[in-house]
Order: C-alpha cells, then sequence, then structure tokens
C-alpha cells in the first residue's frame, strides 16, 4: 500500500470543509492540535452536563445545571448602563428570574416574548432566597425541546472556541467516520467486550451518564488501545526489522565467566543471574538480540554486561562497549579492569583523545582480532575503526540511544547484539511505550553488602551544623559531594552560587581540602578536578549537577544537595546514588530552604521514605505526567489523545503482545486483519512504521 487508504480521505479532509468552520476557527483549533476532522473524532469529551428536564427549579441541587419549561412573564431592563436586564419566569411550581448583563433589550424581547412557552436550560443559583438563572446556556421553543441533549459532552476548549462551535464540529466530523475492518484480535475483543471502531466513536461522543466518561468504559478502551496497539505495531515492526537483519549465533564456552565469577568476593543475585541467563540465550539464537538492561543505582549491571562481553569473546568474536562521554568512558574502563584481568582478555580505550602512532597501533590490533573488549564514545563508528569479527555492542544509554539509533547500528551492517544498559529505573508503561522494540531484563535486587544510604532533610538555616559536621568527618578520612542548586535565570548566578559555597567551604575547612566544578569549565579542568577528588586530594568537591552521570568514588561517603526542593525526583535518586558504593556508612543531607510547596515536600519525603528508584519513578511519574518525565520530543515518547500512559499500563502491556503476536503471524501485514491493521497505523499517522512496512 503505498499511500493513504481511501477510505480514510474524509478524515484527513481539511478542517474547512466541515459545516460551521471557518479560517479563524481553523487557526483557533490548532492550540488543541487539532488540524483535521481525525483530531476531532480522537478529542473526547471531558466531562458532561445532566440536562434532562425538570419540572421545576424547586428541590432541584442547586447551585446547578436545571432544564425546565417556563412562561416568560415580565421584563424588567436595567435601571442604568451595564446594569442587570431581569425578566420573571415562571415553571409548574414556583417563579424565578432569568439575568442578563450587556444584553439588548429589542433582542431580548424578540426570544422571549411576554407570554409564551420556552425551554430555559443553564446555572441556577440562590441570591438573597430567590432563584436565578444567569445567561441561559439555551433558550429554545418547546417544540426544540430535541436539541437540547438529556446529557451534554463537555469538549477541552481553546481560546475563540466555545462548547457549541466545538460540539457542533465534532458532530460533523463524526458523519464521516467510515466502517473500518477490525485490527483486534477477535478473543480479545469478546473478551474486553470491545464496540466496533465506528460504533466506539459514536459512542464515545455520546454519553448517558457521568460514567460513561471513564476511562474503563468499553468504547473509550477501545479508542485508547487502538492508539496503544498503533505505536506498540511500530516498535514491533522496528524490532522484527532489526531481528530479520542477519544475525549470528554467539556460544560461549563459560570458561572465562567462570573465571571472572570465581574471582569475586560475592555470589551475584538472583536478578543477575536471570539477566546473565537471558542475555546469553539470546546471543545463542540466529536473530538478533536488541535487549534492554535496566537497573537502578548500584544494582550491579556491569557485571551482567561484562558476562555478555565474555559470552562474545568466548565465541571468537569481539565486543565493545560505548559510552556516551569521554569521563564515562574512562569510569568503565576503570570498573572493567579488574574483571578483565580475572579473565585474562585483553581490554583497550578508543576515544577522541587518541590520536597519531598510538591510534594507528589501536586500529592494527583491533582489526587482527587482538583486541578482545574495546571501550569507547562514539569514536568507535567512525569510518576508519574496523574489526575483525565484533559481536556484541554494549550501550550505556544517558537516553540519547532511541529507536532510530538503534536501526542505525543494525543499518552499519554490523550484524552485531546489541545491549541498551540504563541506570535510570523506569515506571513500567515508560518502559514499554520508549523500549517496546527491545526485550527487557530488570536488575531489580542489590547486590549484597550494600549499606543503605541515611537520608535526612536538614533546614537551610542549620547551614553551620552541616559545615561542622563535614568538619568532623573529613578529620576521619571520609570524602563528600558539595552539590549547588542550578541557577534558571542565568549561567552566570549558577557560577557564583557554586563559587560562592566554594570559598566559604574553603575558608571553613581548609585550603587543599576543596575542589570545584562547574558546567562553566573547559574539560580538562573538569577532568582534573575530579581526578584530584578521585585520588583523595581534596576531600570535598563542590559541584553543580555535572557529577550526576556516572562518575564512582568509593570512598565518597557524603553527599549535600543544598536548595533540594529545586530538584526533581529523579535528578535526586541519581545524585544520592552517587555515595553508598563504598565501606563506610553513607549519608544523604537534603538542605531545604523553607517553607516548602506541596510538591517539594512529597518528593523530599519521598527520597528520606525509599531508596528504591522504581518506587521513585512511579512517585515521579504521578506527580510529573509522562512527557515531562521523558521529556517528549527527544525520547520520541508518543502524544496520546485517548490513552493515558500514567494509568492504562496494563493496556499498554496487552497492546504489546498482541502486536508482537500479529507479527509472528503475519509478518508482512497482509492477511485480512494485517490490511486492516495497515489501515489503523494510516489512521493513526505512524510514518516510521508505514515506511518499515513499504521498504520490508
Amino acid at each position: 500500500m503505498s499511500g493513504r487508504p481511501e477510505v480514510l480521505f474524509p478524515l484527513f479532509a481539511g478542517l474547512e470543509t466541515l459545516a460551521g468552520i471557518g479560517p479563524k476557527t481553523v487557526q483557533n483549533l490548532a492550540a488543541l492540535d487539532v488540524e483535521k476532522p481525525k483530531d476531532l473524532i480522537l478529542t473526547l469529551p471531558q466531562s458532561g452536563i445532566n440536562r434532562r428536564k425538570r419540572a421545576t427549579v424547586q428541590g432541584a441541587d442547586l447551585p446547578g445545571v436545571v432544564t425546565v419549561e417556563v412562561m416568560v412573564g415580565a421584563h424588567r431592563p436595567p435601571a442604568k448602563r451595564g446594569g442587570a436586564y431581569r425578566i420573571t419566569v415562571e415553571d409548574s411550581a414556583t417563579s424565578f428570574q432569568l439575568v442578563f448583563f450587556h444584553a439588548r433589550g429589542d433582542y431580548l424581547i424578540k426570544i422571549l416574548p411576554e407570554g409564551v412557552r420556552r425551554v430555559v436550560s443553564g446555572k441556577v443559583e440562590l441570591f438573597d432566597g430567590l432563584a436565578q438563572l444567569v445567561h441561559p446556556d439555551h433558550i429554545l421553543p418547546v417544540e426544540e425541546i430535541e436539541d437540547i441533549p438529556d446529557f451534554e459532552p463537555v469538549y477541552p476548549l481553546t481560546a475563540g472556541v466555545s462548547q457549541k462551535m466545538m460540539s457542533k464540529a465534532v458532530n460533523s466530523a463524526l458523519t464521516r467516520v467510515p466502517d473500518l475492518d477490525e485490527w483486534i484480535d477477535p478473543n480479545q475483543k469478546t473478551q474486553s467486550n470491545w464496540p466496533d471502531w465506528k460504533d466506539a466513536v459514536q459512542t464515545a461522543h455520546e454519553p448517558n451518564v457521568m460514567a460513561d466518561l471513564s476511562a474503563s468504559h468499553p468504547a473509550r478502551e477501545r479508542l485508547a488501545y487502538d492508539e496503544l496497539m498503533a505505536h506498540q505495531l511500530t516498535l514491533a515492526l522496528a524490532r522484527s526489522k532489526l531481528r530479520k537483519a542477519k544475525g549470528r549465533s554467539s556460544v560461549g564456552t563459560g570458561t572465562l565467566q567462570a573465571k571472572v565469577l570465581a574471582a569475586l568476593p560475592y555470589t551475584p543475585t538472583g536478578a543477575q543471574t536471570r539477566a546473565i541467563a537471558e542475555i546469553s540465550q539470546d546471543m545463542v539464537d540466529e536473530q538478533r538480540m536488541n535487549r534492554l538492561l535496566q537497573g537502578d543505582v548500584g544494582a550491579g549491571k556491569t557485571l551482567v554486561a561484562f558476562n555478555a562481553l565474555l559470552t562474545a569473546v568466548e565465541a571468537g568474536g569481539q565486543g565493545v562497549m560505548m559510552a556516551p562521554t569521554e569521563i564515562l568512558a574512562r569510569q568503565h574502563l576503570e570498573g572493567l579492569k579488574p574483571l578483565a584481568s580475572a579473565a585474562g582478555v585483553r581490554l583497550e580505550i578508543l576515544t577522541g583523545r587518541d590520536k597519531g602512532a598510538a591510534r594507528r597501533e589501536k586500529l592494527a590490533a583491533l582489526i587482527a582480532g587482538d583486541i578482545d573488549i574495546l571501550v569507547g564514545t562514539h569514536a568507535v563508528f567512525q569510518k576508519d575503526v574496523e574489526f575483525s569479527d565484533l559481536r556484541l555492542a554494549v550501550v550505556d544509554e544517558q537516553h540519547r540511544f532511541g529507536v532510530r539509533q538503534r536501526l542505525e547500528l543494525g543499518n552499519k551492517g554490523i550484524a552485531v547484539d546489541v545491549l541498551v544498559m540504563t541506570a535510570t529505573p523506569i515506571p513500567r508503561s515508560l518502559a514499554l511505550a520508549q523500549y517496546g522494540d527491545m526485550d527487557v531484563s530488570v536488575l531489580d535486587e542489590k547486590p549484597p553488602g550494600r549499606k543503605p544510604i541515611k537520608t535526612a532533610l536538614v533546614n537551610m538555616a542549620r547551614m553551620d551544623e552541616v559545615v561542622d559536621h563535614l568538619h568532623k568527618a573529613i578529620a576521619e578520612g571520609r570524602q563528600a559531594y558539595w552539590v549547588c542548586p542550578l541557577v534558571e535565570e542565568s549561567e552566570v548566578l549558577d557560577l557564583s552560587s557554586a563559587e560562592d559555597r566554594f570559598k566559604h567551604l574553603r575558608a571553613a575547612l581548609g585550603e587543599g581540602k576543596v575542589g570545584l566544578v562547574h558546567g562553566q569549565m573547559p574539560a580538562e579542568d573538569k577532568d582534573t578536578a575530579m581526578a584530584a577528588f578521585q585520588r583523595g586530594d581534596t576531600n570535598v568537591l563542590v559541584a553543580t549537577t555535572v557529577i550526576e552521570v556516572g562518575v564512582d568514588v568509593p570512598n565518597a561517603s557524603i553527599m549535600v544537595i543544598e536548595r533540594a526542593e529545586h530538584f526533581g525526583l529523579a535528578q535526586l535518586h541519581q545524585l544520592r546514588g552517587r555515595v553508598g558504593r563504598g565501606e563506610a556508612q553513607s549519608t544523604c543531607l537534603m538542605m531545604y530552604q523553607a517553607p516548602l510547596s506541596k510538591g517539594g515536600e512529597r518528593r523530599l519525603t519521598t527520597m528520606r521514605e525509599t531508596e528504591d528508584g522504581f518506587k521513585i519513578s512511579e512517585v515521579d511519574l504521578e506527580m510529573r505526567g509522562a512527557g515531562d518525565l521523558i521529556g517528549t520530543a527527544q525520547a520520541g515518547l508518543p502524544r496520546f489523545r485517548v490513552a493515558d500512559l500514567e494509568r492504562q499500563t496494563a493496556l499498554m502491556a496487552v497492546a504489546q503482545s498482541d502486536a508482537r503476536k500479529l507479527l509472528v503471524e503475519d509478518p508482512d501485514l497482509t492477511s485480512e486483519r494485517g490490511q486492516a491493521a495497515r489501515v489503523l497505523l494510516w489512521l493513526m499517522e505512524q510514518d516510521q512504521a508505514i515506511r518499515l512496512i513499504s521498504v520490508g
């Protein structure tokens, strides 16, 4: 199918082709991301108003919306300009007033002539014991009462678009809804009691009671599922393309891995053992591995990744581990060195710094197969870098490695298995949305011997006590991080806040004891300051948040976060994870400026109560919403109109397994249901998927 299917044309026509929509409204609707009739039909009512007719306002729940038939009585124009224009009306039991401001009398006399019967609907309030209806929403002749729905859907609005215009536009768009063939698995549909697509759309826009607006209503749930299914189909297509690409079977012998395990001072956790087994199985398979290794700070991802790299070496090939920055690549190198020497394999690093003869020498060793495992930045994929037999790429993903990069890696003609590691605990629903094309291994246990970190909240007013506490700790040879808040307004202020704190601490703790790292420093100076702290030459490192990514100093056991309420939960969790890596009992002091906002208080108490990154990420998701948590743009997280990522995780999981199952049964989407699924992809504008099908 080369272009959009004809059955969808009416839904993708211009908005101005709908009844009652002019160029101005088209502009205004763009603020709701509504650009075509399809967007309107997926903009569902967010609430509703009960407009069932009553005989009288008497006994109604006031203030509240009442729809009632009345006899129009006397008009009382305002005494002075801009005052209220009042009309007395009588229903079957009592009289009350209709009130208008800035209304033209001649117009009111025309639509509400004295002595006739009318139906009025709107919010009635009591004012000095008298019922009043200010600016009725509807005023109709009795014979047109059918025009007022018993339950009126209320749509999200934007400047220049009224409820009336919106509902007229939606109703006009609904006349174009076609019958579409079913893309949902028949068993899934029956089991969930979902209507056909067209019926679901109609029903969702015609609620009868408040309960019809709930996300779990079959019509709404089905429409949410359709969005999630389209997204998961895109990811599943990407996954099957990655897997279809020629892979190789790498069968490890286990000899090198056994040496590493024998050298470890502890036994791997159940989660580590499970992840290692899942990865080995993927590597044995002919298909390409595309797996995510997700683990909290300190869950022992390095050991798991290194075992995978050893499997590649045991199978006679090479492995590469990529990090986003030079400093992290060097750190991976340090972390892997002891494991590599235990296994007796050759480990090298390649970054942008390698120049001239040294670089040529490494490249020669690489192509000769003398280097078993290479650590590096993205520089390892430059043209002149050739491997003898590369089988596994481990990517340390500080969120910069989306579906597109994963496909690119495969397109380099490198038939490698890919293992992506992330240290950011992501709630399950987001993991499904962001990494739905991958298989996921989760490390949810901490290796033995890691002591919990004591976390305390300290008012900024007690700064002197904190500095005293540091003084004592330094005397005992301990090291501490001191994180300064980022000042939003300007980098200059940022700098001054970090520099002021640096001077203050240097004066209090002694000249050579304190180092400083901030965003404005040249990279070399940063590395120098970090290295001095790593060696223990300085005891306290004052920093803006540049230290949150992966720097490891086992002797650092105190983390002070100044103005902690300014940081997000994920950031606080990452910062705290910088300590607690060595023998000593670690503490994290979160200093805050009173009074705390509600959100600030909830973030800090969450941090105090738990160290579980997955729990913290769930609270974060609940507080911030999905788009915010990942930063929608860079992560390619879809914008759903109906589905709610935060509350419909289970539905997302069903969509994922359904999408994968459909592609197993019908890889090219050519069956009847496959063809229907293609229409769904066009309907939901999943361009990436459409490209993958047309290429495939």
